[in-house]
């Protein structure tokens, strides 16, 4: 009978125990305070007593931010268009980078060094917007989802997972069997690609959601505001606000309280944390499988 012996713990397990809690705190501590900036009435707040938790509880920040049909439109515009961004950019860089892991596609190393060649150089921003323009997709759901459809760095991720994971006598034997391209690519490619799949698909959602850049550039509806976007303009014109009122300039301007900002910021990051938990246990493997060649 074989007794498992307990492992010991070491001055190398403490000291990263040590540093991985200063860094979980030194990220949870912000997100804490904006909750509780969030929760809690306007003379706490005013007087600098609100820390990581709420003082004289209230949830009239929620209420006025959840009764705002802007920001509800907006909510739900960018659930839609992080949807299907997500969907439209996985499709897209699957079809690229399954081609480009087959040794006899003619070219491969070509493409690969154009791919390669974007992510260090691109027009500028207003070679872009004329771009845009040109293409007559501005104001539109599609300059928000068209130009950043492929990330090149998430599919090279992606190339380098089906290397590594998938051996190319798998594929070679469902060539024999007469299995096709497209056969191969969905009987067996990404059946066996789950981890790759679930963490770019998060990484891509990730990025279109905090995005407002484009739509701060491209887009004048403000039907097709994004809601980082309306947080952005809720931010900003307060700033204006504020530096109007300190140089003595009242013009009927209204500082929005701290609470009312704190409650927005939240209501734009809470959903996309939803999704984390349900795609967590697939980082590890969809990144480190991903990061080496086999």
């Amino acid at each position: 009978m074989i007794i498992g012996t307990k492992k010991q713990f070491s001055l190398f397990d403490l000291v990263n125990v040590v540093i991985i809690s200063f860094f979980v705190i030194l990220c949870l501590v912000p997100f804490l305070h904006i909750i509780a900036i969030s929760l809690s009435s306007n003379a706490p707040i005013i007087s600098g007593k609100v820390t990581i938790y709420p003082l004289e509880l209230s949830f009239d920040a929620y209420t006025r931010v959840l009764s705002d049909i802007s920001m509800i439109r907006s909510l739900i515009f960018t659930i839609a268009l992080t949807v299907g961004f997500t969907i439209f950019s996985m499709i897209m860089t699957t079809m690229v980078a399954y081609p480009l892991t087959n040794p006899k596609l003619k070219g491969r190393q070509t493409f690969m060094y154009i791919i390669i060649f974007t992510m260090f150089f691109s027009g500028g921003l207003i070679p872009e917007y004329l771009l845009m323009k040109s293409l007559g997709i501005l104001d539109t759901t599609s300059v928000l989802i068209l130009p950043g459809l492929i990330s090149p760095f998430y599919m090279i991720i992606m190339i380098t997972f089906f290397k590594a994971t998938i051996p190319s006598s798998l594929n070679e034997a469902a060539e024999i069997d007469g299995c096709s391209y497209f056969g191969i690519l969905f009987r067996i490619v990404l059946p066996l690609s789950t981890p790759v799949l679930a963490t770019l698909s998060l990484f891509y959602a990730v990025a279109r959601w905090n995005g407002f850049r484009d739509a701060l550039f491209y887009i004048t509806d403000q039907s097709l505001y994004p809601l980082q976007l309306k947080l952005y303009q809720l931010v900003m014109n307060n700033m204006v606000n504020e530096a109007l009122l300190a140089e003595g300039m009242n013009l009927g301007v209204q500082l929005l309280p701290e609470s009312l900002k704190a409650a927005s910021i939240m209501f734009a990051t809470v959903p996309i944390l939803i999704a984390y938990p349900w795609l967590q246990r697939y980082f590890v493997s969809g990144l480190t499988l991903g990061s080496v060649k086999g």
